[in-house]
């Protein structure tokens, strides 16, 4: 009987527990997935989103089921096909490193947010500030050579 997929959590959770009967890794193109037998029940092991987990590698399967506990499995190669392996992904590089890129810019920015929120002079007031850059854009107009500039 085949049921609904396994997260990682409880796969853990069984392996810890050692309740796992059996673990099949399947090619599937070219990549593999897992299948997994407990009690009377065969579930696959599923992504974040649900779907079944794919490894890209099958060092990297056995890498993982070893690192939970699952030392022993099977391997079945039926429909692997070496042509699909290793396929890049550009397009997934490229909006990985924009996250990468957008993710420090919000830890920088939320820093600087942090630090002007910690400062412990006093704050000015707005109409205080405006009145000073008023002052200042005036003067600058008046050494540029007129009221080119200015917004009074």
């Amino acid at each position: 009987m085949v049921a609904a997929p396994l997260n990682h959590r409880t796969l853990a959770e069984l392996a810890a527990a050692g309740v796992v009967r059996a673990a099949r890794v399947m090619s599937q193109g070219g990549a593999w997935g897992v299948m997994v037998e407990y009690g009377a029940m065969q579930r696959p092991l599923a992504a974040q989103r649900g779907k079944a987990r794919l490894f890209r590698r099958l060092e990297t399967v056995v890498a993982y089921l070893k690192g939970i506990g699952i030392d022993r499995f099977d391997v079945d190669t039926a429909n692997y096909d070496p042509a699909r392996t290793g396929r890049a992904r550009p397009d997934r590089a490229a909006a990985l490193k924009q996250a990468h890129r957008a993710a420090a810019y919000d830890k920088w920015f939320r820093a600087k947010v942090q630090e002007s929120l910690d400062d412990p002079r006093a704050s000015i007031p707005h109409d205080k500030v405006s009145a000073r850059w008023s002052r200042k854009r005036a003067q600058l107009a008046r050494k540029a050579g007129g009221p080119r500039g200015a917004r009074d």
